[in-house]
């Protein structure tokens, strides 16, 4: 009977964020209403919600997250320094003559982009406007115009700083410590966020290099798709590369800090969000209007992860009350083909619930159930944790509900077949950067500090 109340609670939840509310309130509200009905039943201890104001501390005074805020912040100030802007004129100067060129410069920006920002929607919604038009006159493919900008955009999933990263340290570095002392190991080891940043550096260059010889093929393959554009515009090098070094020494600043172990992730956003305050000041961007206007858009988006964060928290005292968390170890584990199929699962149904359910919720509903049992079977936590970004980077792209997809869909007319074909090769792509991870393992451990 627990059974069906765990899952009955988990399709409830679903099923009213497909009704379009709010998810902190769906997540908090619905496990309350099923917490009661269980009570009433004699199925629900409610002593399991005795821990929910501990949890609601520990989410508040949790030093990792307290780096979430400053990197949105950052984030949020490099977009309105136009950064996006500076960059894609300046390498579509540089590459634009060559066929492909203005494809080649998107990768590049978007990576810039991703590893400066790490916000999807800004990055997404940003490169639609400024490269789909230049793109367009200039007779690139809509469909490839298209998903290659959904796909790039997309990279602040992977590529650090990114926030996903950091989201995902704290959960796995919770689940890690539980799975340890579960298998009666007292002085558990932890995994931190640096250790992700430094796993994702490879796995995300050969996302992009994978990008760029897809380019490759359709420049030989279907050259009229991706045109040299006419009577291309030249630019001093000189003034190439005063746009391409500032984001690469913040770059280079914040990770480097990070990963070497100077600083921790909230020091280097600190750092970061400076230098790109210095940033926006030097292009002559930045002004008290524009500051409020970062501070304010910086509290919304803090303050929709902290809510769902604690809506999930609750959830998952529930579902745990229901022991829907040991009904789900007893169905992986007794799966034939053992710890590899139980992984292969996880993966599909995270894959499946990116199509409803946001980063923020599958990171922290999903992750803390099915993680601690992964990592009890012997999975590497930073190799899973890549994993699961990646994953949920594809599903951002994937029709028809793919987030990427709306923010791109948003700003543009282009018409949805031509999104749908224009992202598909880019999904394959991912799905083929999954497959190698899982046969290499290692090149998520290649770079260590």
């Amino acid at each position: 009977m627990e059974a069906f109340w765990a899952l009955g609670l988990f399709v409830v939840v679903a099923t009213v964020l497909l009704a379009g509310y709010p998810v902190a309130i769906t997540l908090g509200g619905v496990s309350l209403w099923f917490a009661f009905a269980g009570w009433l039943a004699g199925w629900f201890d409610a002593s399991f919600l005795m821990a929910m104001p501990n949890r609601i501390y520990g989410i508040m005074t949790n030093v990792t997250l307290m780096a979430v805020p400053v990197f949105v912040f950052m984030g949020l100030v490099l977009e309105k320094a136009k950064l996006a802007q500076s960059l894609l004129e300046n390498m579509a100067a540089l590459l634009g003559g060559a066929r492909g060129g203005l494809g080649f410069a998107l990768l590049i920006v978007g990576s810039l982009l991703a590893a400066s920002t790490g916000i999807v929607g800004a990055t997404v919604v940003t490169l639609s406007l400024l490269a789909l038009p230049v793109m367009k006159k200039n007779g690139y493919d809509e469909a490839l115009s298209a998903g290659t900008i959904c796909a790039t955009g997309t990279l602040g999933q992977i590529i650090p700083p990114s926030i996903v990263l950091v989201l995902l340290g704290d959960v796995l570095s919770n689940a890690y410590q539980q799975a340890q002392i579960d298998a009666g190991i007292f002085s558990p080891k932890t995994v931190s966020v640096g250790d992700l940043f430094a796993g994702a550096i490879v796995p995300g260059i050969i996302l992009v290099g994978f990008y760029g010889l897809y380019w490759l093929y359709i420049i030989y393959r279907y050259p009229d798709k991706a045109p040299a554009i006419k009577n291309q515009l030249t630019k001093p090098m000189h003034q190439i590369l005063a746009s391409l070094l500032p984001p690469l020494i913040l770059i280079i600043a914040v990770l480097g800090s990070i990963i070497s172990g100077l600083a921790s992730p909230t020091e280097a956003a600190s750092v970061g969000a400076m230098g790109a305050l210095l940033l926006a000041f030097l292009k002559k961007q930045l002004t008290i209007d524009v500051l409020m206007t970062i501070s304010r858009e910086t509290v919304k988006v803090t303050s929709m992860i902290f809510m769902i964060l604690i809506g999930a928290a609750l959830f998952s005292l529930v579902f745990k009350g229901f022991h829907g968390d040991e009904i789900i170890r007893e169905f992986l584990l007794d799966l034939p083909g053992g710890r590899i199929s139980a992984f292969i699962i996880v993966m599909v149904i995270v894959f499946l619930l990116g199509f409803i359910l946001d980063f923020i919720e599958i990171t922290f509903v999903i992750v803390p159930i099915v993680g601690p049992i992964l990592l009890s079977q012997g999975f590497d936590p930073v190799w899973l944790g890549i994993m699961f970004a990646i994953n949920l980077q594809t599903s951002f792209l994937t029709p028809p509900f793919g987030f990427a997809l709306f923010y791109l869909k948003g700003v543009s007319d282009i018409d949805s077949k031509k999104l749908y074909k224009g992202v598909i090769p880019f999904i394959v792509i991912q799905i083929l950067v999954l497959i190698l991870l899982m046969w290499q393992p290692g090149l998520t451990t290649l770079i260590e500090f």
